[in-house]
């Protein structure tokens, strides 16, 4: 029976990178939630929309019959409209753009079948990261955390992902979190969930700590 792991928590708490190594340290499949939002968005600026506009992002849903995300947790490929997008929806403008996308009801719901699919269909099992997948994506998962970190921690890590100028970095991790807690709830557990602060751990003790975890939950099973 395939194991589920749903790992959520706040921009800069080391979800996307945390989750993929704990999928790779149980030989797991990797879902990175987010990329498919971050796909939407590069693809309206692509067309040369704004995400600001709810009708233009819905309208980019006609593409999401094309969206490719591997779940290999030893490589990640995204692709939309024939295009690969794997590096360009890591920039900061695709960044700063997103939550235009995820903050659209329709959008939720319609990527949310892709998630739940692609969940349902991974052997061993799969680790799958982003929004409301503790809560809303996967409720039922074998294993449930909230990864989160201090503001000042978090927006440290992610300055040393992306550079540039740290307090416009952290200016944008912090307008990100309030625009994406208008439409979830990413910041408090809900019932049967773990909280993992990794505040002060390293990055090999907070995957540890989730492989704990999911070990010991098969062991009670």
């Amino acid at each position: 029976m395939s194991t589920v792991v749903a790992i959520d928590g706040p921009a800069g708490s080391g979800k996307s990178s945390v989750a993929r190594a704990v999928a790779r340290a149980l030989g797991f499949r990797f879902l990175d939630t987010g990329a498919a939002y971050r796909a939407l968005a590069w693809l309206v600026g692509e067309r040369g929309g704004s995400t600001d506009d709810e009708a233009t992002v819905v309208g980019a849903l006609d593409a999401l019959a094309t969206l490719e995300l591997s779940v290999d947790a030893s490589g990640e490929r995204v692709a939309i409209a024939g295009h690969d997008v794997t590096r360009a929806i890591r920039t900061e403008a695709v960044s700063g753009a997103v939550s235009g996308v995820a903050r659209v009801a329709a959008v939720r719901e319609a990527v949310n079948v892709r998630f739940r699919e692609l969940i349902r269909d991974a052997e061993p099992g799969i680790v799958a990261e982003g929004r409301d997948i503790t809560t809303v994506v996967a409720p039922d998962a074998d294993v449930r955390v909230l990864l989160t970190a201090s503001e000042e921690v978090r927006i440290r890590r992610r300055f040393g992902d992306v550079g540039g100028d740290e307090v416009a970095v952290g200016a944008r991790l912090s307008a990100r979190d309030a625009a994406d807690s208008k439409v979830v709830d990413f910041l408090s557990a809900a019932a049967g969930v773990t909280v993992v602060d990794s505040t002060d751990l390293t990055f090999d003790e907070t995957v540890e700590a989730i492989v704990r975890l999911v070990t010991e939950a098969r062991d009670h099973d």
